[in-house]
């Protein structure tokens, strides 16, 4: 079954007591058992299962061509379950530009529960390999990353890891499973924001983790996230399963306004770079061009004049909303180092954007109204 269609039919079955086509919200906490808590449906309490989430578990896995897939309240709450569940003494890296959050967590956390984490350039195989060497037990991916719009070779780590016994672990909010599916690459488990581009309406919060197969790990995390508690609630598990249904159509409108754009500003002569995959300039653009069906709705932009210059064109912007996150319907900007905290590792001179799905006429003129301020 094709990609689009999957996206309709997983999880969206008919509902067997009505008929209903469109799938129901199930808000009940609790679930009817017999006198010595027999689950008479297979249900007991929200906190251990609630049919919703089977729904959108069902469709994540179907998606990304997994066995099974775990839902969690948000994406920072899918990577702390997942790396919070891993033994003391194990040794990790993650990439030298990704999610705050997850950086966050490695330096701050992950120390206290005797897990050590390293930071390494993905894009650099050997740098990989030699790491892996020295006894690696995690590979933690972000392709395309987050703000460089880092471009990494999944299938080549993949196999650089699993040669030394290491579990790969890959972020694949950026792309979503429409343009990249890093398990049929090679990869464990993938790791989504859904909050982005599966919510795809700056509405929901979420997070999951799709896994290759029901194995000890997906049994660790699991038995975590029960008894941890950070579950998904049943009516934003209803949301996040709706924008499946769209989430190719949206996709696709994404990448070719994010084209639009970065061919735009590309050749612009206040722009020092442009970071988007989809450009031939890319350094990771052919492995981009192998690994993923299109180049995806995020891009940053670097201008000459640093700092006061990208504030200013942000600043300047009508359409673009400047705000956090990304893959809703809405375009964004967000000067990523401001938003970082104390201790920024972003560039100061670079604006990261999302481009929705506004007309792509409607977007460039917008920018190009806002260079001429910065």
């Amino acid at each position: 079954m094709r990609l689009e269609t999957l996206a309709i039919h997983a999880g969206g079955e008919a509902d067997g007591a009505t008929g209903a086509v469109a799938p129901p919200i199930h808000l009940s906490t609790t679930f009817e058992h017999g006198p010595a808590a027999e689950r008479l449906a297979g249900y007991e309490y929200q906190r251990e299962g609630n049919p919703t989430n089977d729904r959108l578990r069902q469709a994540i896995a179907a998606l990304e061509g997994g066995e099974v897939a775990l839902t969690f309240a948000s994406g920072m709450a899918a990577a702390s379950n997942l790396l919070e569940s891993l033994p003391p003494g194990t040794r990790i890296a993650i990439p030298d530009d990704c999610y705050t959050g997850v950086r966050l967590l490695a330096s701050e956390f992950l120390p206290a529960r005797g897990i050590e984490a390293t930071t390494l350039d993905m894009a650099d195989s050997e740098a990989v390999r030699a790491a892996c060497a020295k006894g690696l037990d995690l590979l933690w991916l972000e392709t395309p990353s987050n703000p460089l719009m880092k471009v990494c070779d999944i299938a080549a780590l993949a196999g650089i890891a699993h040669a030394q016994g290491a579990l790969v672990v890959c972020d694949n909010t950026f792309a979503s499973p429409a343009l990249q599916r890093p398990l049929a690459l090679g990869a464990d488990i993938v790791m989504h924001s859904t909050t982005k581009y599966f919510g795809g309406h700056s509405d929901v919060l979420g997070g999951a983790l799709a896994f290759a197969r029901a194995d000890e790990t997906f049994q660790r995390v699991a038995h975590r996230l029960h008894v941890t508690g950070a579950v998904l609630a049943p009516f934003s598990a209803w949301l996040t399963l709706r924008g499946c249904r769209s989430l190719p159509a949206r996709m696709a409108m994404h990448c070719a306004n994010a084209r639009r754009v970065a061919d735009f500003l590309a050749a612009q002569p206040q722009v020092r770079q442009v970071n988007y995959p989809g450009l031939a300039t890319h350094p990771g653009h052919a492995v981009a061009a192998r690994q993923m069906r299109d180049f995806g709705g995020m891009l940053s932009v670097q201008l000459h004049g640093g700092r006061d210059a990208v504030l200013a064109m942000a600043g300047a912007l009508r359409l673009f909303t400047n705000a956090t996150s990304l893959g809703g319907c809405e375009s964004l900007v967000e000067h990523r180092a401001s938003v970082e905290g104390n201790h920024p590792t972003s560039p100061q001179d670079l604006l990261r954007i999302s481009v929705g799905l506004e007309h792509p006429d409607d977007l460039v003129s917008d920018l190009e109204q806002a260079l001429r301020a910065a």
